[in-house]
């Protein structure tokens, strides 16, 4: 079968004989239940320092008008570039700032801000005393300081910021450092009137089996603007004074050590690759002194192209660079041992090394890990946590690393799907240097903040972990009948902190709590954004699969519903496929009974609001034990899930089953695509910027390792577009025209729609203009709500009984 199949896969990029009917039409608006809710004024966003001592509330913009997307744009080596103002397109922009003093509770707006405000990356200097934030003005990007206590702000920057490649940040609580233009907009290379010769790849028998990515360079002119736009030059800010560091480069970081007295910088060189984006092109590696000067190069890294395939399989190349926070310069990486493959078998995996000042010794190896190493949390001389883990198994494990000794102590060690038994994150505090190291409380515990999730749903909870014991002892855990959980502990030793508190009727708010009691004191009184949701009804179920896992999903019923007055509804399973190495890690319960509802623009909970009955969250495993992969039977899990939460609708009492949609979007459109291809339990699909030709990811996708190669059955399986033939109930495809998702090409909608039209399949295709795989812009939301109405309307609420 290979050979045909493989023709197969070529030839799926070939024009279709018949083209498709096309239809322009204006923007749609859905019904003003829907609109109204989607519009509403979104809460603010808030940052709070370290020391409990202001919350500053952001403002922000809702949907961008279709004419901010349609503004120019480069799409060049996986960036998505604005070539007016050398910064990313397409932002979301805080528009408002207001400070709140959390002492008094008194509230100010800043004074000083530019007018309209477009905001972006708010940073705290290390002594939280100040806040740097970038401004995206008409004619450039600047950099801005602002002043909690006095809630004031000021422009810093004398020059335009390039927020390409490299991003701003404090270098101490006094000095900012950003990356300046070197060029003027106006002087980028001109496109030629006609290209001097044709664009040539080649491979000279070297393994490159890179997955599939969106917006590469493809040609010598996309190099050359990717060089223009990403050259930037570092400028540090003190005293208003500013001062250039090193010279103009392709810089993709630049980071101080907690002395102050070196820099680690990374650089792109050349050549620059057309096939993976700008993450993965060569890069050299080098400390230097404070004027830039390079002191030592620590790696000259190729490009990721040649990156093995395989979840666990990493390039044999060092990689994780960066300070070790709790000593003055010392900078620590991770090197394979294996060569990079699993398939090598060595006694350990991984080694942590480390390079001091003057940096001119041999690097000391600091530990050695079984799994792939995933990072260190520094503490102190004789305190780390060392993470690892494997993606193909699923499992993670964190230990205790003595860096004076390089001995080490497994701690925790899970599937990372194992949330019952997921200890947390440990508390970090800034030292002396303004970083960020691990927080011990008195007796040499840890404190942890987790989700706390539970057979009853996510009850965040605050405790401390004895290192000694490896127990975890719970100082405070959320209340049954909310959903709250900690998001600032200024003082640890006070048993002051800071939690968000929201219920199925309490919006989310801000309180300020105390260990030992049950006081609650009100930091904010959000109002509720979006009151029209509140009648609806809300549940979170839970019902089993044929095979024995249990599932979960949350049930949203319209406002005043009856069953006796109204009889079923029709549903709508919304849903997201999801891969597990246990049945027991599958079945566990995730999320609350007690969010709050709000909603944006994917959410499927608008079609509550007209009358349907929708299963949101809906839980859809897909599980492989053992040396079973879960895709092998992918399927028919797929199924199972599909069955399972229909006869949970019906067993519910308010589920009309005769009446039934699907839908999701990426992988879950993808689900969808695959039901309607292989069953007849739904009368409609939705389905949103999916890929249903795996053909096009020949090289693995979303877990799945093995490549076409390896499985062709497998990727023909489970391509819906291999069935299109057998779908026969009304599909509704959904894509971004200008999707950057690597995989949901919009060929995969484009030549879905061609093949189950030319079956004489019910389908219709609608591609937004300029939007990306998630959609932004105000017309294309609600143009996307108002074709998901239709639809429904027409090929579900209105469908006769099976």
């Amino acid at each position: 079968m290979r050979l045909p199949m493989l023709g197969m896969a070529f030839a799926l990029l070939m024009p279709f004989r018949s083209g498709f009917a096309q239809e322009s039409t204006a923007y749609r608006t859905p019904p003003p239940s829907m609109a109204d809710v989607l519009l509403a004024a979104p809460t603010p966003s808030v940052s709070i320092d370290e020391k409990g001592r202001y919350m500053v509330l952001q403002e922000r913009s809702s949907y961008p008008g279709i004419d901010e997307l349609a503004r120019p744009e480069l799409r060049i080596a996986g960036l998505r570039i604005d070539p007016g103002n050398f910064g990313p397109s397409r932002s979301t922009y805080i528009t408002g700032l207001r400070v709140k003093d959390l002492r008094t509770g008194a509230e100010r707006t800043v004074e000083g801000l530019p007018q309209p405000l477009r905001a972006g990356g708010l940073v705290w200097n290390p002594s939280q005393t100040r806040l740097a934030f970038s401004h995206t003005a008409p004619d450039g990007i600047e950099l801005w300081e602002m002043d909690p206590a006095a809630a004031k702000a000021r422009k810093v920057s004398r020059r335009p910021m390039n927020n390409v490649l490299a991003n701003f940040g404090y270098v101490d609580d006094e000095t900012l450092l950003y990356f300046a233009t070197v060029s003027p907009a106006s002087s980028a290379p001109p496109r030629p009137a006609a290209p001097s010769g044709p664009t040539v790849q080649e491979n000279l028998g070297k393994a490159a089996p890179v997955r599939t990515f969106q917006d590469m360079i493809r040609s010598a002119y996309d190099e050359e603007l990717f060089a223009f736009y990403g050259t930037s030059q570092p400028v540090e800010i003190r005293n208003g004074k500013e001062r250039e560091i090193g010279g103009p480069d392709l810089y993709r970081r630049m980071t101080e050590s907690p002395d102050g007295r070196f820099f680690l910088k990374e650089v792109i060189r050349k050549p620059f690759s057309y096939q993976v984006p700008y993450s993965g092109f060569p890069r050299t590696v080098s400390i230097t002194d404070r004027q830039g000067k390079v002191l030592r190069v620590l790696a000259e890294l190729p490009s990721s192209e040649t990156a093995p395939s395989g979840n666990d399989n990493v390039q044999d190349v060092p990689r994780g660079f960066g300070w070790r926070a709790d000593h003055p310069a010392m900078v620590v990486w991770i090197k394979p041992l294996d060569g990079g493959l699993m398939k090598n078998q060595v006694a350990k995996r991984e080694a942590v090394l480390s390079l001091k000042a003057p940096f001119t010794a041999d690097p000391v190896e600091m530990a050695r890990t079984d799994m792939r190493c995933r990072g260190v949390t520094w503490g102190n001389d004789t305190l780390a946590l060392i993470a690892e883990g494997l993606q193909g198994k699923q499992l993670t494990r964190v230990s205790r690393l003595d860096p004076s000794k390089g001995t080490s102590e497994v701690l925790i060690e899970r599937s990372v799907n194992d949330r019952y038994n997921d200890p947390g994150s440990p508390l970090t505090r800034r030292n002396a240097s303004g970083q960020s190291v691990l927080y011990l409380a008195d007796g040499g515990r840890l404190v942890m903040t987790g989700q706390g999730a539970s057979p009853d749903g996510d009850l965040p909870f605050l405790a401390e972990f004895d290192l000694a014991t490896k127990r975890l002892n719970n100082l405070w855990r959320c209340d049954t009948g909310y959903y709250e959980n900690v998001v600032a502990i200024p003082d640890p030793s006070s048993g002051r902190f800071i939690t968000s508190r929201q219920s199925l009727a309490e919006a989310p708010n801000f309180f300020w709590r105390t260990l030992g009691t049950k006081e609650l004191e009100p930091i904010t009184a959000f109002p509720d954004p979006q009151p029209a949701l509140r009648g609806l009804k809300r549940e979170k179920i839970s019902y089993r699969r044929q095979d024995g896992v249990d599932l979960t999903a949350t049930v949203y019923l319209p406002a005043g519903y009856d069953p006796v007055r109204d009889g079923r509804l029709p549903v709508l399973v919304w849903a997201y496929p999801r891969e597990f190495k246990s049945a027991g890690d599958a079945a566990q319960v995730r999320g609350s009974k007690y969010f709050f509802t709000r909603i944006s623009w994917g959410s499927p909970i608008f079609h509550a609001l007209e009358g349907y009955a929708v299963m949101d969250a809906a839980e859809f495993p897909i599980v492989g034990e053992g040396d079973r992969e879960p895709n092998d039977n992918f399927i028919e899990q797929l199924t199972w899930n599909a069955e399972a939460a229909l006869r949970a609708a019906h067993e519910g009492g308010w589920g009309d089953t005769t009446r039934a949609a699907v839908g999701g979007h990426s992988y879950g459109a993808f689900m969808t695509a695959n039901l309607l291809a292989h069953t007849r339990l739904f009368k409609a699909g939705l389905a949103r910027s999916g890929a249903y030709l795996r053909y096009l990811t020949p090289f693995g996708f979303q877990n799945e390792e093995r490549t076409y190669w390896e499985a062709p059955e497998l990727y023909q399986r489970m391509s819906p577009f291999t069935y299109a033939n057998n779908v026969k109930d009304a599909l509704l495809l959904i894509h971004g025209e200008a999707d950057n998702n690597p995989g949901t090409f919009p060929i995969n909608s484009e030549r879905l729609f061609q093949a189950v039209k030319g079956h004489g399949g019910t389908v219709r295709y609608v591609s937004l203009p300029h939007e990306s795989h998630s959609y932004a812009a105000k017309e294309s939301v609600l143009h996307m709500l108002w074709e998901q109405h239709r639809w429904m309307e027409e090929h579900v609420k209105g469908a006769s009984g099976k």
